[in-house]
């Protein structure tokens, strides 16, 4: 059970740096409410605590030189809600799209700086996202960036809602992330009303979460093959990703998986010969993507674009609250998977590069080796069928339950708001939101022609933060 913790708001700078210091627990995210309400969700383990404080007069002390991982949901909430937030100078807009560039990108002055604007508006069939470059040369010194361009209120209108009907809203905040996302929000219901999952439905959820992450990251080491200009494993990893989508249609029905979470159940399953069949076709799968990846590590002409771009050192991943293959390629031991009581994940350990250097090396080798963690968890998960199956009650209610799951991009943490069996308040905070803020940090020092390698090496969904 999530514990919901009052704090006064004058005290709520000492609240969470006793959570961080003394408790040892992590910061997961901060959103705003209607009446002026902020809250904090701290993670310690599988569990969390919500921290809640009233604003004083609209605003409230803050937390970034605490938890640097807040700063976007600062910003944002003083965007969306008109929270001020004392000694957050200057606060930037985030959601708000001010046509003033002083207002929102870096102060960067000397001899040889200019600019160099790119989108939101792409060649490619992507969503929008604009990026300045502050550069002298081809080296860029900062990089601002503007996303939030689609802003569609998803949470919004999950409020009033009953949980399964908004259910929806968290499941199409992002196609490719559609599992991990509306996992997060049944774990967070159910916690709430008191609900546990039983053996058979949190097999279920794991086998549909690495079904996710095993097409995510395919196409994701062919995505860094783009970004060199590599055709070849551009192609190959493309056509890899396509094959593990139709074994998702054939066995659920759908590429990206929708329709398959439910509150308290689970609307799928496979029989005997089902599983079997799709166990037999993902071992064949697996064997032509370690093909590829073994043509990959023989290509010089990719690696050598590899080593020491990007870097994103384990000191900014730590400060920053960089999650998933991220933060393993820089060193920092996370995954909600481990530990993870409410999945079935048993003695996982987080993937770890030979070199945590923190690069686009280290980001792809990860995915590499995560990859061939997930093939042998499916293997495993699908000796025996899927039936349906549901949760049961056997544990306390509360008016405030947090979901968390391991997205192929990290860490994705869902909190939802119970008032009258209705929601109140759900807040999505995706890997993706998390994450974007290292993008800038790891492309700073680098070559300009080098960012869409940069940036492919993250690859971050636009619209987990368009929510």
């Amino acid at each position: 059970m999530t514990l919901l913790r009052p704090v006064a708001a004058r005290a709520w700078r000492a609240a969470v740096s006793e959570a961080i210091e003394r408790r040892g627990e992590r910061f997961g995210g901060a959103w705003a409410t209607r009446d002026g309400g902020w809250r904090a969700v701290m993670l310690a383990g599988d569990e969390a605590v919500v921290l809640c404080c009233d604003a004083e007069d609209g605003r409230v002390d803050s937390i970034v030189d605490i938890a640097a991982a807040a700063l976007w949901d600062e910003r944002e909430a003083h965007d969306l809600h008109g929270l001020g937030f004392i000694g957050h100078d200057p606060l930037r807009p985030l959601i708000e799209h001010t046509a003033e560039l002083e207002r929102w990108v870096t102060p960067v002055s000397g001899e040889g700086v200019h600019q160099v604007a790119v989108g939101p508006i792409h060649a490619g069939v992507i969503e929008s996202g604009h990026f300045r470059f502050h550069v002298v040369g081809e080296r860029i010194l900062a990089l601002d960036t503007r996303l939030f361009h689609k802003h569609r209120g998803l949470e919004r209108a999950a409020e009033g809602l009953a949980p399964d009907d908004a259910l929806k809203h968290a499941g199409r905040a992002c196609a490719a992330c559609a599992v991990a996302n509306t996992v997060a929000y049944a774990q967070a219901v159910e916690d709430a009303t008191g609900l546990w999952p039983s053996a058979d439905l949190r097999r279920q959820r794991t086998v549909l979460l690495e079904l996710e992450r095993l097409y995510n990251h395919l196409h994701d080491i062919g995505a860094i093959c783009a970004g060199v200009g590599f055709a070849p494993g551009s192609m190959a990893f493309a056509a890899l990703k396509d094959r593990a989508q139709e074994l998702n249609a054939q066995a659920f029905g759908h590429r990206f998986l929708f329709g398959t979470v439910a509150i308290g159940g689970i609307p799928v399953a496979l029989d005997p010969p089902a599983a079997g069949a799709l166990r037999g076709a993902l071992r064949e799968l697996r064997a032509d993507a370690l093909a590829g990846w073994r043509d990959l590590t023989f290509a010089a002409s990719m690696q050598a674009r590899l080593d020491g771009v990007g870097v994103l050192e384990l000191e900014d991943a730590l400060r920053m609250g960089v999650v998933g293959p991220a933060a393993r390629a820089s060193g920092v031991p996370l995954d909600a998977r481990v530990g993870n009581r409410r999945l079935v994940y048993g003695g996982l350990r987080p993937a770890s590069p030979p070199a945590a250097t923190g690069d686009v090396a280290a980001r792809l080798r990860i995915r590499a080796l995560e990859l061939e963690a997930t093939c042998d968890m499916l293997d495993e998960l699908l000796s025996l069928p899927l039936a349906r199956d549901g949760a049961s009650p056997g544990r306390e209610r509360s008016p405030v339950g947090v979901g968390r799951v391991e997205s192929p991009r990290g860490e994705t943490v869902c909190t939802v708001e119970l008032v009258a069996a209705r929601v109140a308040r759900m807040h999505l905070r995706s890997a993706s939101y998390a994450n974007w803020p290292a993008v800038a940090r790891a492309t700073a020092g680098n070559l300009l022609p080098d960012f869409p390698l940069i940036n492919k090496s993250f690859e971050l969904c636009y619209a987990c933060a368009d929510r």
